[in-house]
């Protein structure tokens, strides 16, 4: 069965949905979204504490590194969505999107031109429906709601825990000024989450020209004469099929998924593709390499009493926190528990904040993170180097498209890594010894007392450290004389017409953030590369 279409979206992440939206305000463009995943209808999707029951499950591809050599061998959970929406169904709903030094780098000395920090505002303020805060720094009237929790008292408590450690309040992460300690703006609107699928698919799903299908998994893209004319795709209701694509293929399924597709594809290192007998399509080195991540370290404190998020796992108090969101979408449903969080120096000489904290209203809130003493309530403090040197790779476990791939962040593989990393657990235990969060500890349970030396500390990290949930960079944007580089500035993938790449594999280098908002900040200007835009223009009174 063969059927066509102008655009073949392959991946309904956080980008996917941007293209799908953006791509069919011409009527006359055809375009099918694709997604392996099914429909969002679980209610913990949308309710925003329910991130923290969706790191496993049905909702992702269920990946495991290989083991990590620099982290005592162990094979370290790997959450990524598997549900329309992608990451931004099941993340931790934070909305951070990095510094403009991020963006400059990778136009100034990455090869990105078009890519500096003047160059994407524009896209980040068209995404941003802020009903909250607003200026140059932020777009009100886009379609990723973004608004501001009222904090758990002990977020509050460790924003004050921060300050009384020499850490400046900040109110504002995507401002002028980065560095501080305060309430993170969340993905939400109403009391929901507002992922991209709800911002930027349901709003269009009933457009004619464009079809979404949902279990549709896609085994290779089709090539010939060098140029991407369409996908094979299965899923249980249609079997195999052939879909044409009549202008581009646009691979949207992140930094796993994606390189996995080219490979599959014949596109990446042709003696990579020879050990799983691929032909060979188009040679590119860089594919599945470069992969980076932030390895986030948590520390555990138990409370004196029930004062977090923690009290509603009791069935009593989980009713009454159900009634509340049920009747006014307020009270601890409404929170994505990581709310409240830092950009701090791990060296004070540096130029940006080289750390980012995540604090948790809770103990033992994600899978494979420790928590307290059962019927204890406490919190946790994550944290991670922004800009991490060690890099990994993508590749293939074999020539099935059902076999999952072989995912090796080589999480602490340069040693800068480790000696950052030390530092912000290091400095995590100092916030939680401030008086207004010490008042309420009982113990730090994690790392316990026997850890006190540099070593013990480096230990500890290689033992605890896991996935902050931000891969990226597997085939990395560049210039044509960086060997490396699978796509171009205008996201062409090299040597293969009618194929371009869209999400956050592209990126060159990982930015100083969460990069959920940076990823659909590429969805956003992908749209206009794909369209001829050269130039955009903003709502009414929304300035650069």
């Amino acid at each position: 069965m063969a059927s066509g279409f102008d655009y073949i979206i392959v991946g309904g992440g956080s980008a996917g949905c941007v293209l799908a939206n953006r791509l069919t305000e011409n009527p006359d463009c055809s375009v099918l979204l694709l997604e392996a995943g099914g429909t969002d209808r679980h209610p913990l999707i949308h309710m925003p504490v329910g991130f923290a029951k969706m790191t496993t499950g049905p909702h992702t591809w269920g990946f495991t590194t290989v083991p990590q050599k620099h982290a005592n061998n162990r094979e370290i959970p790997y959450a990524q969505a598997r549900v329309i929406g992608g990451g931004s169904s099941i993340n931790a709903e934070v909305f951070t999107r990095g510094i403009p030094a991020d963006y400059d780098r990778w136009a100034q000395e990455e090869g990105c031109d078009g890519w500096a920090f003047e160059d994407v505002q524009k896209y980040f303020l068209r995404s941003e429906g802020n009903t909250f805060l607003s200026g140059d720094w932020h777009g009100t009237d886009g379609p990723l709601g973004v608004s501001s929790l009222a904090p758990q008292p002990m977020t509050s408590a460790f924003v004050q825990s921060c300050q009384e450690l020499g850490i400046p309040y900040n109110p504002d992460f995507n401002g002028a000024v980065q560095a501080g300690a305060g309430a993170y703006q969340t993905t939400t609107r109403n009391g929901r989450r507002c992922s991209a699928a709800v911002g930027y698919l349901n709003p269009v799903k009933k457009r004619a020209n464009l079809t979404v299908r949902t279990d549709a998994f896609v085994r290779r893209v089709l090539i010939e004469n060098n140029r991407a004319i369409g996908v094979e795709a299965w899923s249980d209701r249609t079997g195999t099929e052939t879909l044409r694509a009549e202008s581009e293929v646009l691979l949207t399924t992140g930094a796993i998924g994606t390189p996995k597709l080219m490979l599959l594809s014949g596109i990446g290192p042709a003696a990579h593709l020879a050990e799983h007998h691929i032909d060979v399509v188009q040679d590119l080195p860089g594919v599945g390499e470069n992969l980076t991540d932030h390895f986030g370290i948590d520390i555990v404190a138990e409370l004196t009493g029930h004062q977090s998020l923690d009290k509603y796992n009791k069935p009593h108090w989980a009713m009454w926190a159900g009634l509340q969101y049920l009747l006014n979408r307020t009270g601890p449903v409404a929170s994505n528990v990581v709310e409240g969080g830092a950009f701090w120096y791990a060296d004070h000489e540096a130029p940006t904040p080289d750390l980012q904290f995540h604090f948790l209203a809770g103990a033992g809130a994600e899978a494979g993170v420790p928590s307290v003493s059962p019927g204890s309530s406490g919190v946790t403090l994550n944290s991670y180097t922004l800009r991490p040197k060690s890099r990994g790779t993508v590749r293939l476990r074999s020539s099935d498209p059902k076999d999952l791939p072989l995912v090796d962040p080589n999480f602490l593989g340069h040693p800068g890594d480790l000696g950052t990393s030390v530092e912000g657990v290091k400095i995590s235990k100092e916030i939680f010894s401030q008086p207004s969060l010490q008042k309420h500890i009982r113990k730090i349970r994690f790392p316990d007392d026997s850890v006190k030396t540099q070593g013990d500390f480096e230990a500890y990290a290689r033992q605890y450290g896991r996935t902050s949930y931000h891969p990226t960079c597997t085939c990395k944007m560049g210039a044509d004389s960086d060997p490396m580089a699978v796509v171009d500035p205008q996201l062409r993938v090299r040597g293969v017409d009618g194929l371009r790449i869209c999400d956050s594999s592209v990126m060159p280098s990982l930015i100083g953030s969460n990069t959920n908002a940076p990823t659909i900040m590429i969805g956003e200007k992908a749209s206009d590369l794909i369209r001829g835009n050269r130039s955009m223009t903003l709502p009414e009174g929304q300035a650069l």
